[in-house]
């Protein structure tokens, strides 16, 4: 086995590895559809532990670096992150329920100003903008009108969602790349020199 087989073996065995995490992404993405209030409650222990990581991380740099202008600064940051993270953790009903409506305002207003932009610049795309902003309109009111109970699966649908596109995108990365890593190994194959077949030069070609 040449070098070069055995970088492309190296290669393909890395591009199945990302179709294999591909792959469980999806299932967790299409579980997390099944069980939205699951998956609400999973994906806001995992923000509040990255807050509580990041928090702690945050302060041993701050640590590190006493002395210089931006100490206090780090320091209280890093302070915000520990105790918001500590929060999340006690409280994801709560949580989940303050970033639902967050997310309604965040649809209420971005479809507001989508349908006030498009009426007011009149261009090319004004029918396309149009329909973004009234679904973002309509999405943004029916969070709201059914808060609180809609906090235990919007969030969910969207963490599972966008598990369920991730791990889409790696699988066709993954597939993707094996079959261009197999066709480029093949294609070396046929022009590789053997004993049977020796290189030859272009002088020898032109006798």
């Amino acid at each position: 086995m040449n070098e070069s087989t055995a970088e492309g073996r190296k290669l393909s065995r890395g591009f199945g590895w990302l179709v294999l995490l591909g792959t469980l992404l999806v299932i967790a993405g299409v579980i997390g559809l099944v069980y939205t209030g699951v998956a609400t409650l999973t994906s806001m222990l995992l923000f509040g532990w990255l807050l509580l990581v990041g928090g702690l991380v945050g302060l041993l740099h701050a640590i590190e670096s006493r002395g210089t202008n931006y100490f206090w600064l780090a320091v209280v940051v890093a302070a915000l992150n520990i105790a918001a993270g500590v929060v999340v953790i006690k409280h994801p009903e709560g949580t989940a329920e303050a970033l639902t409506m967050f997310a309604a305002l965040l649809f209420l207003t971005g479809g507001v100003f989508r349908l006030v932009g498009s009426v007011v610049v009149r261009g090319p795309q004004m029918g396309w903008t149009l329909l973004q902003g009234a679904f973002g309109l309509l999405l943004g009111l029916l969070v709201l009108f059914d808060w609180p109970h809609s906090s235990l699966y919007v969030l969910g649908c969207f963490f599972s969602l966008a598990l369920l596109f991730d791990g889409l995108g790696l699988i066709a990365i993954g597939v993707g790349g094996r079959r261009i890593v197999s066709m480029v190994s093949e294609r070396f194959d046929e022009t590789a020199p053997t004993p049977d077949k020796p290189i030859k030069s272009p002088e020898g070609e032109r006798k």
